[in-house]
């Protein structure tokens, strides 16, 4: 089986990479030149545009950063859509609205091809060692097809529902990380400004109640001064706009969320944007006058 990816961020980029040790044919395609030539050099063969991509593929991934790009990509004229065929297969990792990804699957239906919806959890790190969670919306029949490159990305591939299913849970999952994320950062600085040493938190905090994956990851890299972006406040910032606006939709009520994007956005406002989303301890550091870092 061919395959395209497009969108070689820093998500993209290292799927493409385990594509390609797998002994997969990848075309790929990127906004910024860079990434394509430095991934040609590992055995990817380039293209110019998303439409290219889908002549030269017989599956398409796609893990593009806004739901513009994935517009953009599927429906512009020289985008995927136009040039989708039966019995090919579109997969976008994404994280957009599920009323995207069921116009974009609707469009692939149209061209005869199947599509999935398919957004993963795992962060950077997840996507070099392919141990991705791969959450999947859409036809059964075409993720039997799709599985055997999937299993190269990801560990734990869930068929969660029909179209747009993906996209849902994904967004359950931000929805959890902003807010699980904005309270470590309260909880710890709160625990050290009261005299608690940071490791002996981690080390109670990790086998009780009140225990995370946004803590167990975050406290080592707080404690560490380690705010190189793995996941960055902006981009959870972007999951949280539009997880409220599918929200509002929907007439559900958000109020942790909001909160959270509250913070998220301070930090931000605060120079931190860029920075990986532990960076929100900083803003809480600087009021209460102390500083989470190990202390041994």
């Amino acid at each position: 089986m061919r395959l395209g990816f497009i969108g070689l961020g820093k998500m993209g980029k290292p799927m493409t990479r385990n594509l390609l040790r797998a002994g997969y044919e990848v075309t790929i395609h990127n906004r910024s030149r860079a990434v394509v030539d430095e991934l040609s050099g590992e055995g990817a063969r380039p293209a110019t545009s998303p439409r290219e991509v889908a002549e030269a593929a017989d599956l398409v991934f796609t893990c593009l950063p806004t739901p513009a790009s994935v517009e953009e990509v599927y429906f512009g004229p020289d985008g995927v859509i136009p040039a989708a065929r039966p019995e090919q297969i579109l997969i976008d990792c994404s994280t957009v609205s599920p009323e995207l990804s069921r116009r974009v699957a609707a469009a692939a239906r149209e061209r005869g091809a199947g599509f999935l919806d398919a957004p993963v959890s795992g962060g950077p790190a997840g996507a070099e060692s392919a141990t991705l969670t791969i959450m999947v919306g859409g036809d059964a029949e075409v993720l039997a097809r799709a599985r055997p490159a999937l299993e190269k990305l990801g560990t734990n591939i869930h068929h969660v529902g029909p179209a747009g299913s993906g996209s849902v849970v994904k967004l359950v999952n931000q929805l959890l990380v902003g807010i699980n994320m904005a309270a470590v950062a309260e909880a710890v600085v709160f625990g050290v400004k009261a005299g608690a040493d940071p490791q002996a938190l981690l080390d109670v905090l990790a086998t009780s109640f009140g225990s995370s994956r946004m803590l167990t990851r975050g406290l080592p890299l707080i404690m560490e001064r380690n705010f190189v972006a793995g996941t960055p406040i902006n981009l959870l910032l972007k999951d949280l706009g539009l997880i409220h606006e599918v929200g509002k939709a929907l007439d559900v009520r958000l109020p942790l969320g909001a909160v959270a994007q509250e913070i998220f956005k301070e930090g931000r406002a605060l120079g931190f944007g860029e920075e990986d989303m532990v960076a929100l301890v900083k803003p809480a550091e600087r009021v209460a006058g102390v500083e989470v870092r190990r202390t041994t």
